[in-house]
């Protein structure tokens, strides 16, 4: 009888490492494109993903303000409207333009503690996080928010990470700069740390990564 599937110990490894914000809608959007490449592929590869901060406005306030008011006077009321219409579109579901935004910084500091438990539970948390933002409206500088997201994909220790400000916070300040070298916008992809990629591609873009990735592992 014949076999029809690949099993796990020959499918081809494919790291993917993201830089990203947890404001970014493209970076969500990005996410989603990713993942219909990785479901369009997996019975080819074997993938790994990691997630790395990236701050897209150091100086956002830890206390908040109104995300419409913030996006108003960053690009005036006209370009922020067509803004939030090429998020939705681009989201595929409505952008909740009420609560707040400000600064991402413990948002990344939990994330990178998420990593130390295991890559699907960052990326979990990730998707948690993006759908808290951006579909119910919660402030991600909240620590409630982030307790309730932490609690929701089983992360242990989240409390006493979120209660001391300075716990994990010179790794995520050390790879924010280091990303800040060769990133210039987010969201960014490097595929077993050689294709980049930058922007929310479509899942024909990954597809092609991936097997370009996976040629020259054949050749090597």
């Amino acid at each position: 009888m014949a076999h029809l599937g690949i099993s796990n110990s020959v499918k081809k490894l494919i790291r993917v490492d993201i830089v990203s914000d947890t404001v970014c809608p493209w970076c969500f959007v990005g996410k989603k494109n990713l993942e219909n490449a990785m479901n369009a592929s997996k019975d080819l590869y074997a993938f790994e993903v990691q997630w790395h901060p990236y701050l897209l406005n150091p100086s956002a306030p830890k206390e908040g303000v109104r995300k419409i008011e913030y996006y108003k006077m960053k690009f005036g009321e006209e370009q922020s409207k067509q803004i939030l219409s090429r998020m939705t579109k681009g989201l595929g579901f409505d952008y909740d333009t009420s609560g707040l935004t400000g600064s991402t910084l413990d948002s990344h500091r939990l994330i990178e503690f998420a990593g130390r438990q295991g890559l699907d539970k960052q990326n979990m948390l990730v998707e948690t996080l993006f759908l808290s933002y951006f579909c119910e409206g919660k402030f991600i500088g909240d620590r409630l928010v982030l307790l309730e997201a932490a609690n929701k994909v089983g992360i242990t220790g989240a409390e006493e990470l979120l209660n001391d400000p300075h716990k994990g916070l010179a790794e995520v300040e050390e790879e924010v700069r280091k990303n800040s070298t060769f990133v210039r916008g987010v969201p960014h992809f490097t595929i077993n740390g050689k294709h980049k990629l930058s922007g929310a591609q479509p899942p024909e873009v990954f597809l092609n990564a991936f097997q370009a990735v996976a040629n020259e592992n054949s050749q090597s």
